[in-house]
């Protein structure tokens, strides 16, 4: 119970968002720290869906987290021979529903519309299996978006 009301506490601290009129990936544009994701949404596809109704949970690394990978490996999804592992890395970042960081419980999983599992675990502060979520509860007219600090990868 502690654990819960330190992460209540801490993203809290974050700044707060009014429910927006815009879906994810037009907040994701108005925010101008997500050009890579959604060049690598395009790239993949995806952006109509995530226009769509649905709700979803936007786990969404950074400009910064994309540029932390290995060099070359961004140019390397983006190429269209490279579709289908994009479409996989970029939907292990997504989970159906709207999940607000008050229903997070420490070591939950969730099932990603990738098909694999993401872990939460809020030991020290609030992570989404190695990457840690910067901000939170950025609510977007079909979902919520939660920032994160790295890019997650699905099992291979």
């Amino acid at each position: 119970m502690l654990r819960k009301f330190a992460l209540v506490a801490a993203l809290a601290a974050t700044p707060a968002f009014a429910m927006s009129d815009k879906d994810i990936v037009e907040t994701a544009a108005a925010a101008g720290s997500f050009e890579t994701l959604l060049a690598a949404a395009t790239a993949a596809g995806l952006v109509d869906t995530l226009k769509g109704d649905g709700p979803f949970t936007v786990f969404a690394p950074t400009d910064a987290a994309f540029a932390a990978l290995p060099e070359g490996t961004v140019d390397t999804l983006l190429l269209p021979e490279n579709k289908d592992q994009l479409v996989a890395i970029l939907t292990y970042h997504v989970v159906p529903g709207k999940v607000m960081s008050t229903d997070l419980s420490d070591d939950m999983t969730a099932a990603t519309v990738q098909g694999g599992d993401i872990t939460i675990d809020l030991d020290d502060g609030v992570m989404v299996n190695d990457a840690t979520v910067v901000s939170a509860d950025i609510e977007a007219e079909n979902g919520v978006i939660h920032v994160i600090d790295k890019v997650i990868m699905p099992a291979s």
